[in-house]
């Protein structure tokens, strides 16, 4: 039976040029408990010494709905203050355009002020990947690529992505940009397969860019999967780990890893060890029948 192919030790983020790790380590807890300084830079040396060098924040991680926002970048950034050399070793993502409790601000004032303040907050004079993070409905999108071009030509951009955009954003926004976008971050798991089907990735292969999938483990569903289809996805992710020896959470990330669009799964573990373990992922390999057999599964019906 023919194996799908390989994935690669390096992508490339879009049109970018950019080379990243097709697997990408998330910050969403990592201001979470109170963590130090010292705890987080932990975290960051596990995801890099794994060869994780993608890695992805947003101004809102650390927000409890009241306070902290802001507090994930700036906890990264006391780690890069403290050892500036790690700054070059990492692909560093962040996102904005939510703003409490609008909630929504993709004005151009807004957009300017929260470049700038996550370029504050992190501590560098530019972000490699700045992403909007959920579309405001009210805002042209004429006005917004003119905004995100102004960022990029001033050099505190290297690249543009969206997160949680639909396909049909995503075409407006980068109708008018004149510096492409070059990724895309929706969900994607292997209990959240709607982009399989809908467009989504169709789009992403089209235009280019890189889909980085947020909550790749369903937010924890796959590890202690209950109702019918979560316990079938579960089991057919089973059989393949076990012939691969490696654990279900491998295995989910790297059925992810092997559509032809390139997903970027995005670890969201905030434990050293489980980040590492994430990059045993490349190593796995699946064949159709087994790849299908998870789909299948996961539809809860069979393909027509």
């Amino acid at each position: 039976m023919s194996q799908l192919p390989a994935v690669p030790a390096t992508r490339t983020l879009g049109s970018s040029g950019i080379a990243i790790s097709p697997i990408a380590w998330g910050m969403w807890r990592l201001a979470d408990g109170g963590r130090s300084a010292a705890e987080a830079a932990k975290l960051v040396h596990a995801a890099l010494d794994a060869e994780i060098t993608l890695l992805d924040t947003a101004d809102i991680y650390g927000f409890d709905g009241t306070n902290g926002f802001g507090d994930a970048e700036a906890l990264l950034g006391q780690v890069l203050a403290s050892e500036p050399g790690l700054r070059a070793r990492m692909v560093l993502a962040t996102k904005g355009g939510i703003m409490p409790p609008l909630p929504y601000d993709q004005s151009s004032d807004y957009l300017n002020s929260a470049i700038d303040a996550s370029l504050r907050r992190l501590g560098t004079d530019m972000i490699d990947l700045w992403q909007i993070h959920r579309p405001d409905i009210l805002a042209h999108p004429q006005e917004v690529a003119r905004t995100l071009d102004a960022a990029v030509a001033a050099g505190k951009v290297r690249a543009l992505g969206v997160s949680n955009f639909t396909p049909a954003q995503i075409a407006a926004l980068n109708h008018f940009l004149g510096q492409k976008l070059v990724s895309t971050q929706p969900e994607i798991s292997p209990l959240r397969i709607e982009c399989f089907e809908n467009g989504e990735l169709d789009q992403a292969m089209q235009l280019g860019l890189t889909p980085l999938a947020w909550s790749p483990l369903s937010g924890g569903r796959l590890a202690s999967p209950a109702g019918e289809r979560p316990l079938a996805v579960a089991a057919a992710l089973d059989a393949a780990a076990e012939r691969a020896g490696v654990s279900r959470t491998v295995a989910a990330y790297s059925w992810l890893m092997a559509h032809p669009a390139g997903i970027v799964p995005i670890i969201g573990s905030q434990n050293p060890a489980r980040i590492a373990e994430g990059a045993a992922a490349l190593s796995v390999r699946w064949n159709r029948e087994d790849w299908y057999a998870v789909l299948v599964a996961a539809r809860g019906e069979n393909l027509p």
